[in-house]
């Protein structure tokens, strides 16, 4: 049997010459058999795309065998001599290595995938980044060892001509697959494949994709498909697909193609844009003497149209249009000016200009002064009358006119909803909690005097409603509550706080005693507990009268209300769940800490999106929205495609490390002119922790979009992003790590859990509801799903989730006990004597037991460092218990609150909470008894047991002040740790004492 060692690639590579490149080579070492690839000269991302074949003798021995993969940098500048030694010995330095095991060795290559493994140190000082993409499989010796060999060498070397012959001693070793030219090769654009597609894309989702690298220029479908062969992994459905576009923000990059060094995350899109500003001196077009102009800007098959100005000579249009570069349908652009009449519209005159001749503009270059034309007539003559200022270029999405421009892509749009597709930024209102003391009122007047009052304080803020509690104390014309409520206000204050005062006469029936409108604003500010506010008495007007009214007039008596009102400005108040919270800076400003780096974010693009509007004849005009703190950003709308790409670049300033960045898709139903009521629908949701981001690394991944619907389970495409987390103050950041991750009013007056979580959920509507009345506006349903509104409702499927975390999370524990009972078992006897052995040295110096603790800490992490996570975290299905969920506990998950199902359906899930709270009684119920049986020891609940107890202690305590500390420990372990041949199977008596103390269970009914 013959092993293959397909050599495809590496990638960021570590420089080695001193020069900042490398001269990269592999090595693979199987079964004591040596062999190499070419070397590849200056390139930190060098492809070889050979196949090197190992004979093993013992096929049964393969999966005990190990595969050293190491990569080398040639240090010889000639390539004629590269073949002459076979080992790297002390010639060339190290740029990594992979030890493979022969495990993950296909049975035959049409069942092999290529694989990518990061580059390990040979060493504890070695400097080495990067990763290498290899292809093993096995394969009987009378067969071809790929079957793909020659269409991929055809693939990967274009040039008909044969390669040189290889070295006759490298001849003999390996079958190497023939390259391009290294100085021939363009910069690589990187094709991602889906597994199983022929020909072309497939509009559902697919698999994700694997990585394949070729030569610039486009390759037909056929031929890529190639490359990768056999099917994906089984569950790799909903993981990440790490890419590698050619950003110019990544490490190493030196592609032509950047845009700026702030904007380096997304790739260059090419518009050509064409600024009308005015016109002057126009033709005049009516029998009035005057004209209504507009501006229509044609390319090819596109055509965009400014708005018109009634009767107006010299119009003022102020309107950009932009043209992709690559849908270009015509070599120039055709600016016509017309004048809007009810039949059809006059012509007034127009400008032909040359896309030749255009001139390309890339920020931070000041803007295009734009220019006087003179217009001309159809036969292209200069009129006489009427110039139109206006300038074009060839600019990217970087340029300062892109987010406000008409876009060619939504052509089809009207104007009246061209507002919806446009790229915004937004800003959640600045929110502060309103804390209100009712402490009493004074001298009420009911209507009806010969009953005593029973006076109900009613504090409305906006939708917000507060209620004193009925009390003994308060039913009198004195009434006191001494009751404290908590208001979410928003900035700039201008809904007042209404406090009245009801009687409440019947069960349903109140009748106002007076009123007070208290302007919010007013209100003084606190930052420390420490300063209190000064409570205040406030005049009730008359239930006749209005609030505004009755403060300008005098009354010689009236009713008053004794209250503390202050802004508590030292609490952050949370519209976002605490768990993934990206924000938690206090209300005022002067107690904010500053920032510790910044947070880029590339929204490349999507693909394989589900088509939300088949039955309406189109696919899915979709766009995202980011939120990270106050600022959230919604890219533009792209219209009628499953593969859209966006590249916009967007930039968060960081204060905590410990946040979350939220990002999702929605599909855009307000394109065609719908109703208001009208819904966006989500598309998939994407979340990144920043604290598990490494500093100054570009990530960049597909994530999978998914949808929990009452089906099951739904992948609904990919969105690709690029994130960096850049660091500008280290020691801040390290900090932050030992300071308290809310601000102190939250420690110092803490806020329940339930009145935070009503709290949290008026702060939602608050920010939904402002938003809401942006242009275009970002929609509730939106800003609903971003925050996550719902995650406080109960789910069964969330229930056994958080079951299954805390199971896991009380593993480590039961291995620990595993661990010491095999130990105590003797299943091991080198390694029980190696404990007993480490345990006697303790007991002799007790003062190595903590070095020694928080050494094997130290080196617990230092091991687990080559296994840290190489990329962020998303969302998990199998931890969310998403896959596996029956379809009726997603029904129930997404029921409305109260229930609108059938009262059968609602009877059988009380039954199923029912079973499901009996058995969690039944564990809090066991937890409680061991607790009341620890209790019992010294309680005298069973005075024969508790006389058993101290009467030992006694003779223990006697025993200990005799004896040194040492022997008594090393007798009792020792006699932990006795062979199980002096160790009966019936359970010891310190348990079987503690079991038969008396518990409360017996005294429940």
């Amino acid at each position: 049997m013959k092993v293959a060692v397909e050599v495809v690639d590496a990638s960021d590579l570590m420089p080695k010459d001193g020069l900042g490149s490398a001269n990269p080579f592999v090595e693979v070492e199987l079964d004591g058999q040596k062999q190499r690839t070419q070397t590849k000269f200056k390139d930190l991302n060098p492809s070889w795309n050979e196949t090197l074949v190992f004979n093993v003798s013992d096929p049964s021995i393969l999966p005990n065998l190990t595969i050293d993969v190491s990569v080398y940098h040639d240090r010889r500048q000639s390539s004629s001599a590269s073949s002459d030694h076979s080992s790297a010995g002390g010639h060339h330095r190290s740029l990594g290595r992979v030890r493979i095991s022969g495990v993950s060795v296909a049975p035959s290559p049409s069942e092999a995938q290529i694989l990518r493994f990061p580059l390990d140190k040979r060493g504890f000082f070695s400097n080495i980044s990067g990763d290498i993409a290899l292809r093993l499989y096995a394969f009987q010796e009378s067969s071809s060892p790929s079957p793909g060999a020659a269409e991929t060498s055809t693939i990967f070397n274009p040039d008909p001509s044969p390669p040189p012959p290889p070295h006759k001693k490298e001849k003999k070793k390996s079958t190497s697959i023939p390259q391009p030219s290294p100085d021939l090769r363009e910069p690589r654009v990187f094709f991602s494949v889906p597994a199983g597609a022929q020909g072309n894309r497939p509009t559902q989702p697919a698999p994700p994709a694997v990585e394949v690298r070729t030569a610039a220029t486009p390759l037909p479908a056929s031929a890529v498909m190639q490359v990768q062969t056999g099917p994906p992994r089984p569950q790799s459905e909903y993981g990440l697909v790490e890419t590698r576009p050619p950003l110019a923000g990544r490490v190493g990059y030196r592609g032509r193609d950047k845009i700026s060094s702030t904007y380096d995350l997304v790739l260059p899109m090419q518009f050509l844009y064409v600024n009308v500003v005015k016109a002057r001196d126009l033709p005049s077009m009516d029998v009035t003497g005057s004209l209504d102009p507009y501006v229509e800007v044609k390319l090819g098959n596109y055509k965009g149209i400014t708005k018109h100005l009634e009767k107006n000579q010299n119009p003022v249009f102020n309107q950009t249009f932009a043209f992709s570069r690559d849908r270009l349908q015509a070599s120039h652009v055709e600016i016509t000016v017309k004048d809007k009449d009810f039949v059809k519209d006059d012509f007034v005159g127009r400008l032909q200009l040359d896309l030749s001749d255009v001139p390309h503009r890339v920020p931070p270059d000041s803007p295009l002064a734009p220019q006087w034309y003179r217009l001309e007539d159809k036969k292209g003559e200069k009129l006489k009358k009427g110039e139109l200022m206006l300038a074009i270029w060839m600019g990217t999405q970087a340029d300062e006119a892109f987010p406000e421009a008409w876009h060619s892509d939504a052509h089809s749009v009207g104007a009246q909803v061209l507002a919806h597709t446009r790229s915004k930024v937004y800003f959640s209102p600045k929110l502060c909690y309103l804390r209100v003391l009712v402490i009493e009122a004074q001298d009420l007047v009911p209507s009806n005097r010969t009953r005593l009052p029973d006076p109900v304080v009613r504090l409305q803020l906006g939708h917000q409603l507060r209620t004193t509690r009925p009390t003994p104390t308060t039913r009198s014309v004195n009434p006191v509550w001494n009751e404290e409520f908590m208001l979410v206000a928003s900035e700039p204050f201008d809904e007042p706080l209404v406090i009245s005062i009801d009687d409440r006469i019947e069960a349903n029936k109140m009748e106002p005693l007076g009123r007070f409108i208290f302007p919010v604003i007013a209100a003084p500010s606190r930052t420390d507990h420490s300063k209190p506010i000064e409570s205040r008495w406030f005049n009730l007007a008359k239930p006749s009268s209005g609030g505004e009214e009755a403060e300008k007039k005098e009354f010689k008596f009236s009713s008053k209300i004794h209250l503390r009102i202050f802004l508590d400005t030292g609490y952050h108040v949370l519209d976002e769940s605490t768990h993934y919270s990206s924000d938690l800076r206090p209300t005022a400003r002067h107690l904010r800490k500053p920032g510790i780096g910044i947070l880029e974010l590339g929204i490349l693009d999507a693909r394989n999106l589900m088509p939300m509007k088949a039955k309406e004849g189109r696919t899915t005009d979709a766009y995202c929205v980011a939120k990270y703190g106050p600022k959230w950003v919604r890219t533009r709308t792209l219209l009628d495609t499953l593969n859209p790409r966006w590249h916009e670049q967007y930039t968060w300033e960081v204060f905590d490390p410990c946040t979350v960045i939220t990002i999702a898709v929605f599909d855009n139903c307000h394109i065609s002119g719908n109703k208001e009521d009208v819904k966006d629908q989500r598309i998939g949701k994407v979340r990144i922790r920043l604290s598990t981001l490494e500093a100054n690394r570009v990530y960049s991944h597909y994530y999978p979009l998914l949808a929990l619907q009452t089906s099951g389970l739904k992948k609904t495409g990919e969105l690709h992003l690029a994130v960096r987390f850049t660091c500008t103050a280290w020691v801040n950041m390290v900090a932050l790590y030992g300071k308290p991750l809310l601000p102190k009013m939250h420690y110092v007056e803490p806020i329940s859990v339930v009145q935070l979580d009503i709290l949290r959920h008026q702060a939602m509507q608050i920010v939904a509801a402002r938003l809401g009345r942006a242009e275009p506006p970002l929609r509730r349903e939106v800003v609903e799903y971003m925050l996550d509104v719902d995650s406080h409702m109960w789910s069964l499927r969330r229930s056994k989730a958080n079951f299954y975390r805390i199971t896991s999370l009380l593993s480590g524990l039961g291995a620990v006990f595993r661990w010491l009972e095999s130990i105590r078992n003797w299943r091991n006897p080198i390694t029980t004597i190696l404990v007993h052995i480490l345990f006697l040295i303790l007991v002799c110096c007790p003062k190595l037991i903590l070095p020694t603790i928080f050494l094997y800490l130290f080196m617990i992490g230092i091991w687990n460092y080559r296994f840290r996570p190489r990329h962020p975290p998303h969302m998990d299905t199998k931890l969310s218990c998403a896959e596996l969920a029956h379809p009726d506990e997603l029904d129930e998950e997404f029921d409305t609150f109260p229930s609108t199902k059938p009262m059968d359906i609602v009877r059988m899930r009380y039954d199923r909470m029912r079973s499901v709270a009996g058995r969690v009684q039944t564990v809090v119920g066991d937890l409680a008894t061991q607790g009341e049986r620890a209790q019992a020891i010294l309680s005298w609940r069973d005075p024969r047991a508790t006389a058993i107890f101290i009467m030992l202690s006694l003779v223990i305590a006697v025993f200990l002040y005799i004896t040194p500390f040492q022997v008594a420990a090393v007798i009792l372990g020792l006699y932990f740790f006795r062979h199980p041949r002096f160790r009966s199977k019936m359970p010891s008596v310190p348990y079987n004492f503690y079991r038969r103390l008396p518990a409360k269970s017996d005294m429940l009914l």
